[in-house]
Formats: C-alpha cells, structure tokens, sequence
C-alpha cells in the first residue's frame, strides 16, 4: 500500500511524507525530485524551457512510472493536473489531500513564480488555490485539514486515519 500526499505547494507533503515514512517503516518518494532525476534538471529550468503545459505533460508522464510500494509519495502541488498519474496513483493506493486555508498559503508563498509554482500567466496565488482545490478534492480518498496544527499534530492525525483504515479492512 502506497500514500500520495497532495494538496498546494508550502502545505508540508514533503516534511509530513518523510515523517510519516519513518513513522510507518515505509520508503518515501519526492516526485519533484523524481522528475529532476529523470531530465537532468531542475524544475524552474523545465519550466522556462518546456512552458507550464509542456511541463505538466512531462510531469505527467514521470509520475505516472512511479511504481513503489509500501512508500509514501509526495508530489509537486500541481501533480493533478496530470489526469494519468492521478488514476495511477489511485490504483497504487490512497491518496491524502493535505489542506491548508490560502491566508497560511498566502504568508507561505509571497511570490508564484520566485517559489517556481507552475501557473497561467494571468493567474495569482488566490486562483491557483481555488483551481487546484477543485483538483485536490476530486483525487483525495483522504482529506486531512492541517489549519492551525502543528506537525506533530498532522502527523498524527494522518497516521491515525491511515492506520484506522488498515485495522478496519
């Protein structure tokens, strides 16, 4: 069984999924960091080169060859936009939405493209959120609200649902 962190950029997936990894005794996986590997580039250098749709099609691709198991699974906040992956990543387990409320984000993320957030040129911080929001809960078998908890407190709370989940079927 894997689990596919998801939610928008500066949420946590990557800190919560290496803590969480360790906490279950699974692997973890950082698909940002995967498709870097892959190209032999950084994310802001396929980006300027691919364009944001040329982009997500390549993340696209390399997340959906992302086929561990028992690992968590962070990925990059705009890995459901890929359609592909997203049916990928149901079919190789669960998928937890990690949400924050966009005034945290706000603080988190004071400039789109200094932090290398893949968005459409006429879009601010407050669009993005609301789109891929959308995204986030059509994907999610799991949401977990982080507001106002600390990372011991969402780690917990994660690891609580997870291992529920586990007893109960």
């Amino acid at each position: 069984m894997n689990y596919t962190l998801i939610g928008m950029p500066a949420s946590g997936k990557s800190t919560i999924g290496v803590i969480l990894a360790k906490k279950l005794g699974y692997s973890f996986i950082d698909s940002d960091i995967e498709i870097q590997k892959e190209t032999g580039k950084k994310l802001s250098t396929l980006i300027e080169e691919l364009g944001t749709e040329g982009f997500l099609k390549k993340e696209d691709e390399i997340n959906s060859s992302i086929n561990p198991s028992d690992t968590i699974i962070a990925t990059g906040g705009s890995a459901v936009y890929g359609e592909n992956a997203m049916k990928h990543f149901q079919e190789i387990g669960e998928i937890i939405y990690l949400r924050t409320n966009y005034e945290a984000l706000e603080e988190r993320i004071p400039d789109l493209d200094k932090r290398g957030i893949v968005h459409k040129a006429e879009q601010n911080l407050k669009d993005v959120f609301k789109e891929r929001s959308t995204l986030y809960k059509k994907y999610a078998t799991i949401i977990v609200d982080l507001n106002d908890k600390s990372l011991d407190e969402s780690i917990d709370i994660i690891y609580r649902k997870i291992t529920r989940g586990r007893n109960n079927g």
